[in-house]
């Protein structure tokens, strides 16, 4: 679900990005798609959004980002590293000069001690600069607020990457 607060972020961010000739892709796992699809709410967003990657499962990451599967059997899923190499994957797969990347237990389910619900690595990388990395644990306020909040820290740190 995009809140009001999400769409004027996301029209905020794209505005940024217009301003300075950047264009975004995403790659998403926990929040399968709401973060390109709370920035494709924005009409007239197609000059700045480039792609999004909906790499659920991790035949997806893979077979559509190039993740090694012996590194996601190694560190899991919802890990740094795996968050770090799907950011990468994504700018290596598109035109994008940023690409975020977000991988996290949203619960209801698949907690753990090591990896409770609410816990969500966020990527960002930039062409020709360094990949940043993001580690949350969000309060388990059920999935959709997780997924939001998602979002949210994404757009930030797409926009501090894009130095907005």
């Amino acid at each position: 679900m995009m809140t009001r607060r999400l769409i004027t972020d996301a029209t905020d961010l794209l505005q940024a990005l217009r301003d300075r000739g950047l264009m975004v892709a995403t790659a998403e796992s926990c929040t399968g798609g709401m973060i390109a699809g709370t920035l494709t709410e924005v009409a007239g967003s197609s000059d700045v959004v480039d792609r999004g990657f909906v790499t659920y499962s991790n035949e997806a990451k893979h077979d559509m980002l190039g993740i090694p599967l012996d590194m996601i059997n190694e560190h899991g899923a919802v890990s740094e590293p795996v968050a770090i190499a799907m950011a990468e994957g994504a700018l290596r797969n598109s035109r994008a000069d940023i690409a975020v990347s977000v991988t996290g237990v949203a619960g209801p389910g698949g907690g753990t001690d090591t990896k409770p619900v609410g816990l969500v690595h966020i990527a960002c990388a930039r062409r020709g600069g360094p990949t940043m990395h993001q580690r949350h644990v969000f309060a388990d306020r059920g999935r959709g607020w997780i997924r939001q909040e998602t979002v949210a820290q994404a757009f930030r740190i797409i926009r501090a990457q894009a130095g907005a």
